[in-house]
């Protein structure tokens, strides 16, 4: 094990996370662990890559020095980012699971007790099966979950990167609220959410930011197509933000000019919710009662509306293409997991089918103390009300490089109009405590 100072964490981080296995190893009467994982082979060495549909395994055995099988490209990785000092990297004409089965016979583990990650994507079940039938005189075991054991819960150096990363997020939110306007696409609102995020020095995250408009707001999962917002319409967005591979996410949504009443509604029901998980989320809580205590008050609307889906997951260490941790843990019915310090989760009370067309959404991104939980968040969590007619963003013409002369006077007069009053909705202003935005009088009528 190379001891190095230029690695995300301190290297003393990584020497508990190895040490943390190990113990899960012997727990287990393992005499080794081959981890495929791609976010397990990172939380433990720093390694990572774009490249991991290839074939790639950090063996770590009770006792001796871990190794990593990777592709010949690959190994620049382990030697530039890693403490990991041996390796065995086969070709691209080569066979990368003969190379693993050479290996584990060279360190001497062939005859020995082995636990695998049989549910790992990356560990598919034609390569289990070569393994199986080539290692007879060894025991294969599935282990699936033992590094995940340690990852559920961050550490005090996670929690202070991940801060990091909702620096983005909240970068990319707050101009996504501002491009979110009558006129644009939502091609033009991905664009500004993302230029926002990778210059607020997030890295590139597992998934692009999701932006849906009017009535495609109810497709799951969908995101920018180049569909033009209609005046009236109200936008999605969701929004993950990464550092160094670590994730926090946030939804929220934008209405372009009058805030119905139903809307309105939705906003106040989800706001209720995220205020009853801070009052009430704490170490010895199960995730069960977590979930209904969200559940229970999104189900109280008059809108139509539901909550689809868990009311939260957790979050971290992510590689396309997904940004959560939600097959450790989430938040549903029937899961008796209890909270624990240090476990961080985005806690989504959206609500699908307000007015039967629409689906909004207001999200955070929480670490659990040691008495209650927080926020990685300070951005208001009231819709934003942007203006009924149409206007150009600067942004968006820079970003196209046209000149100002492009835009039509009355449309500069417009962006001018907007953007001064845009301060208001700046992080620092929103920290202020506000009340809630009410909906237009007629429309309540």
């Amino acid at each position: 094990m190379k001891q190095r100072d230029d690695m995300v964490f301190p290297f003393a981080e990584y020497e508990r996370r190895l040490a943390e296995l190990r113990q899960h190893i012997a727990e287990r009467h393992l005499d080794a662990v081959v981890i495929t994982d791609p976010e397990n082979i990172m939380y433990l060495t720093d390694y990572q890559t774009t490249g991991y549909s290839f074939f790639q395994a950090l063996v770590v055995p009770l006792d001796g020095e871990p190794f990593m099988i990777t592709r010949a490209m690959e190994e620049s990785n382990v030697i530039a980012r890693t403490w990991v000092e041996i390796t065995r990297p086969y070709p691209d004409t080569g066979d990368a699971i003969q190379m693993l089965v050479d290996a584990l016979r060279e360190f001497g583990l062939a005859k020995k007790r082995i636990g695998y990650e049989r549910n790992s994507y990356f560990f598919p079940a034609y390569q289990q099966d070569f393994i199986h039938t080539t290692l007879t005189d060894g025991k294969l075991l599935d282990c699936f979950g033992i590094v995940e054991q340690g990852r559920v819960r961050k550490s005090a150096v996670e929690i202070e990167l991940m801060h990091k990363a909702a620096q983005a997020t909240e970068a990319g939110m707050a101009a996504g609220l501002d491009a979110s306007v009558a006129g644009a696409t939502e091609n033009e609102i991905g664009a500004a959410i993302s230029a926002a995020m990778f210059r607020a020095g997030g890295d590139a995250p597992a998934v692009m930011p999701y932006v849906t408009s009017g009535p495609r707001s109810m497709i799951g999962h969908a995101t920018w197509e180049g569909r033009t917002v209609q005046p009236g319409e109200h936008v999605f967005l969701e929004v993950g933000g990464c550092y160094r591979r670590y994730h926090t996410a946030m939804m929220r949504t934008v209405v372009t000019g009058k805030l119905r009443a139903s809307m309105y509604h939705a906003q106040e029901r989800m706001k209720a919710a995220l205020h009853a998980v801070h009052e009430n989320f704490q170490p010895g809580m199960t995730v069960s009662d977590a979930d209904n205590l969200v559940r229970k008050i999104i189900s109280q609307n008059d809108v139509g509306a539901r909550l689809v889906t868990r009311s939260g997951y957790s979050i971290g260490i992510a590689f396309p293409p997904s940004w959560d941790e939600g097959y450790i843990l989430s938040l549903k019915q029937g899961e008796s997991t209890i909270l624990e310090e240090g476990m961080t989760f985005h806690i989504i009370p959206w609500m699908w089918g307000v007015d039967g067309d629409k689906t909004c959404g207001i999200s955070d991104t929480i670490y659990i103390t040691k008495d209650g939980c927080k926020s990685f968040f300070t951005l208001d969590r009231d819709f934003r009300v942007n203006p009924h007619e149409p206007a150009s963003l600067p942004n968006m013409a820079q970003t196209n490089k046209l000149p100002d002369k492009s835009l039509p006077k009355q449309e500069l007069a417009a962006v001018k109009t907007l953007h001064a009053g845009s301060d208001d909705n700046s992080p620092a202003q929103n920290n202020k405590a506000r009340p809630s935005r009410q909906p237009d009088d007629k429309e309540n009528k």
